[in-house]
């Protein structure tokens, strides 16, 4: 063998392995996990366990609205939030009102407060219905209020198609309330701050759509209390009332 072969052979071998060195470096890099640098040092997020929301504290003045029942008594208050197109309010109305009515409002444990929420998609006819009531209060007091209010959700298509003013004035004269007086009033809309400032209560603790309920302990005109959102089964509003009974 010539010298030439001897120095070759053995600089052929060498260059060959560092070759398979250097492959099987970078495919084994390439099939490892990359990690952000310093990722070693990072130790790993904890997730925290969801937890199930409560109710909503609220607190909310029961302003000079109309009331049903018997304020001097009264340990709790609803104080409603509502308008006169929503069929969820309708639904509140026929549904779970009565029951409400007879089994904590007539024994003088409890009252509830309506309270004008008239959503911009249901105007000019829901604002138009809560100002004719707003003016039967002024007129003839609370009692024939929620006689009124009764008619409305009984005799409205609702979803914004409402009443027309001159069927507002002839339930209200059906009333035993003075034509000229309540149409003045209607006309005039004496009432339509009163309504916004019911609405802007209402957008205060949280409540956006109707009906919106706060019910709580009442000390003055004050109810401290939690929110219920929505037309509920009459069972939530009991649970509520208890609760809020005991407290």
């Amino acid at each position: 063998m010539s010298q030439e072969a001897k120095l070759t052979t053995p600089r052929a071998i060498l260059l060959a392995g560092a070759i398979i060195a250097l492959a099987l470096y970078f495919g084994l890099n390439r099939s490892a996990p990359q990690k952000e640098s310093g990722a070693e040092n990072q130790p790993e997020k904890a997730v925290a366990p969801e937890r199930p929301a409560g109710p909503r504290q609220a607190k909310v003045s029961i302003d000079d609205d109309p009331i049903l029942g018997d304020r001097k008594k009264a340990k709790v208050a609803i104080v409603e939030f509502s308008d006169f197109e929503c069929p969820f309010c309708k639904r509140f109305r026929q549904e779970t009102l009565d029951q409400i009515k007879e089994n904590f409002i007539d024994s003088g444990e409890v009252i509830l407060v309506y309270r004008d929420l008239p959503l911009s998609f249901h105007n000019p006819a829901a604002e138009r219905e809560a100002m004719a009531a707003e003016c039967v209060q002024d007129l003839a007091g609370d009692e024939k209020y929620f006689v009124y209010h009764d008619r409305i959700f009984e005799t409205t298509p609702g979803n914004g198609k409402g009443l027309s003013e001159s069927q507002l004035i002839t339930m209200a004269t059906e009333l035993g309330i003075d034509r000229d007086k309540f149409s003045r009033c209607l006309k005039e809309e004496k009432f339509k701050k009163e309504v916004a400032q019911d609405a802007q209560d209402a957008a205060k603790v949280g409540i956006q759509g109707t009906p919106g309920f706060v019910i709580g302990r009442l000390k003055g005109d004050q109810v401290e209390g939690v929110i219920v959102s929505g037309a509920q089964p009459y069972s939530v509003f009991e649970t509520t009332i208890k609760e809020q009974l005991n407290r």
